[in-house]
């Protein structure tokens, strides 16, 4: 009898003892009309669902897209960042001629750094990068090499990608024609590509 008794004064110290160890969640709540209910903050979640039905062929040629833009979208953010990074630089040159030295400059320098790679690019990822230059700076590559290092060479540069069927005037249009681009980059952006 009283090992019962000390079993059963015993359990009854060391029950409230373990589930007040147990560790606590705080939550931040709301009371609407005398009930609290619990308010959760989640991080947004974006969802992107191709909105067409596709056929076998055009499949292919998503995945192909798919397979371009990613190998494209890095140097087009990078130009991105370097535009920005130069445009400090350029406003602080005295003139024209101190502007065209230093873009030469950098020019060389990234050509050394990226130009193997860049000359490895299909046609295809040119057209893809230059339309992802537009959507990383705002401007087309034409009004880029035009302001940054003058009008002939634009010119020529644009002859020359006219030989290939490439067009640097050529905007990014993410309602229109580049709809496929806009949602790959989106895609890539939020890691899920």
């Amino acid at each position: 009898m009283w090992r019962f008794l000390f079993v059963t004064v015993s359990l009854l110290f060391t029950v409230p003892a373990i589930s007040q160890e147990q560790d606590s969640v705080w939550v931040y709540g709301v009371v609407v009309d005398g009930d609290t209910i619990p308010v959760i903050s989640l991080k947004e979640a974006r969802i992107y669902a191709y909105s067409r039905v596709l056929t076998a062929k055009e499949e292919r040629q998503l995945t192909r897209l798919m397979k371009n833009v990613k190998i494209v979208y890095p140097y087009a953010r990078m130009a991105g960042i370097k535009l920005l990074e130069y445009e400090d630089t350029l406003a602080l040159a005295p003139d024209d001629q101190a502007r065209r030295k230093i873009m030469k400059k950098v020019e060389e320098q990234l050509n050394a750094e990226y130009g193997d790679e860049l000359r490895d690019l299909t046609v295809t990822q040119g057209k893809i990068l230059l339309k992802l230059i537009d959507r990383e700076t705002g401007e087309t590559s034409y009004e880029l090499v035009s302001e940054l290092r003058g009008d002939f060479r634009a010119f020529f540069y644009q002859a020359f990608a006219r030989l290939f069927g490439l067009n640097m005037k050529t905007g990014y249009d993410p309602e229109g024609e580049d709809q496929d681009i806009e949602y790959i980059v989106h895609l890539i952006e939020t890691g899920q590509l």
